[in-house]
């Protein structure tokens, strides 16, 4: 009997501890979505039904079930949540950040285990306790790593007195601003952009105590927001002389509210202490101001096809015919505010002409990827509509074979701009395929093609577009949203 009662122990024991650890993966995963904001996951998440299913349907069968959970646990839990962390496209990322917190909740969860076996004090072992302790502890850890990587990152740009720092920000382009700046001013200087979208201010500072080498001379740095203050922290913290402001739209309006509250953000930058220059765009202010110069106005004789960008940018001393194989209308603004900024940093026409010529398309944004015949336009990392708008007119141009887009739709806007997207997609393609359940109504209702197909994720899409393109068609990638979008 008394053997009976130890592996019954057992049992509970090691499903507890198996429970605790994969309701804190879930937890830590969605942290990691929302930038480990608990609030945002709670109150912001775009599948707040996971939630009911994967953490509170296991939390109250836990504690209804009894000895019966381990086969609840076993057979219905364990799989669901394997299954669904399979079909995650964004799987979790085990940073350092992450191990912590995993190996802080099976501390506590054993800790608290073995405390009520030996004291036989718990009829029950605890599930939420050790969660909320870890997340907690977790909590109180990194920001005393954050103040300690802030400390080196500012100490480290103390020290280097003569290194130029430029900050870029606005609602969208910001990443391919950064890029067009570095791969031009790189030319003449050495130059460090923080890579990919890194643009938060942990982010940042990790990038500058990990790679910002000591001989750079330029720091191009891409700063991004998602409440009131974000960049104002970021401007007070890399002090650049040299600072912009690129378009600003209802870009996660769902966070801001209003389209002012973007702006004012935005704006934000222009508290840097080392302020120099700064060059806005005429969407966020017609405010004038000794150090701003406007962007936006100077493009002239744009033509963009998918053999790339020919354009006249006119400035106050001097007008340039410019080419590059970036596509996109959209980037002549970008580039338009790259050359200014090479301008201001001494360099001649002829020196920024050649570098424009030779610019990258950036990752993503309306990269052009030829394969099996098939032509692609990946613009998966664009999520704006002036910029999915430019996708379609591009694709429109396409001669031959069929229009293929694959999309979600407009992430954190409105119906209205949705349904104006939806309405030019149905005077280009031949086939769209929705991906995801976030605007998926929207598309049925407003989507009029030859062929529309609906997927609750992209696990299928792959086989879909084996079966549905051939070669000579045109696809286009727009707004490659995670599934947890």
């Amino acid at each position: 009997m008394e053997n009976i009662e130890i592996f019954e122990r057992l049992i509970a024991f090691t499903t507890n501890a198996l429970f605790v650890f994969v309701l804190a993966w879930y937890l830590i995963t969605n942290l990691q979505w929302y930038n480990y904001s608990l609030s945002r996951v709670i109150l912001k998440h775009h599948k707040p039904q996971w939630h009911i299913l994967y953490f509170i349907i296991p939390f109250i069968a836990y504690y209804t079930t009894g000895k019966f959970f381990v086969i609840f646990f076993v057979f219905a839990i364990l799989p669901s949540i394997i299954i669904w962390h399979k079909r995650l496209d964004k799987k979790l990322v085990l940073t350092w950040r992450v191990k912590r917190f995993l190996i802080l909740v099976i501390g506590l969860t054993l800790f608290g285990n073995v405390l009520c076996t030996l004291k036989d004090i718990c009829s029950t072992y605890g599930v939420f306790m050790p969660l909320a302790l870890a997340y907690i502890g977790s909590h109180i850890i990194e920001k005393y790593l954050f103040m300690v990587y802030k400390k080196q990152a500012k100490s480290k740009l103390a020290s280097m007195d003569k290194l130029q720092v430029i900050a870029i920000t606005g609602s969208y382009g910001k990443t391919s601003i950064k890029n067009f700046v570095a791969e031009i001013l790189s030319k003449k200087f050495k130059v460090y952009p923080t890579p990919r979208s890194i643009n938060t201010l942990g982010g940042i500072m990790a990038d500058i105590n990990n790679s910002l080498a000591e001989d750079t001379e330029i720091y191009v740095c891409e700063a991004g927001a998602r409440e009131t203050g974000d960049i104002y922290d970021i401007a007070t913290f890399v002090e650049p002389q040299t600072v912009v402001v690129g378009k600003v739209g209802e870009a996660h309006i769902e966070y801001f509210k209003t389209l002012d509250n973007i702006k004012a953000t935005k704006l934000e930058l222009m508290q840097s202490p080392r302020l120099e220059r700064a060059f806005i765009h005429t969407s966020v202010t017609d405010e004038p101001h000794a150090k701003v110069t406007f962007f936006g106005n100077e493009l002239s004789d744009v033509n963009a096809g998918l053999d790339g960008t020919d354009f006249t940018i006119t400035l106050e001393d001097t007008t340039l015919k410019l080419h590059t194989d970036v596509l996109g209308s959209f980037q002549t603004m970008n580039i338009a505010v790259a050359v200014r900024i090479a301008k201001s940093f001494g360099m001649s026409d002829e020196e920024i002409t050649n570098a424009v010529k030779e610019l990258e398309p950036v990752e993503h944004r309306l990269q052009m990827i030829k394969a099996g015949g098939k032509l692609i336009l990946d613009d998966g990392y664009n999520g704006n509509i002036d910029g999915m708008l430019e996708g379609v007119r591009l694709c429109s141009l396409h001669e031959g074979g069929q229009k293929v887009m694959v999309t979600p739709g407009l992430v954190e806007s409105r119906d209205e701009l949705n349904i104006q997207l939806i309405n030019a997609i149905n005077d280009v393609f031949d086939i769209v395929i929705v991906t995801g359940s976030l605007n998926a109504e929207l598309f049925k209702k407003h989507l009029d093609v030859k062929q529309k197909v609906m997927l609750a994720d992209k696990t299928s899409l792959t086989a879909v577009l084996a079966n549905q393109t051939k070669s000579g068609d045109i696809i286009l990638f727009a707004n490659d949203a995670p599934n947890f979008i």
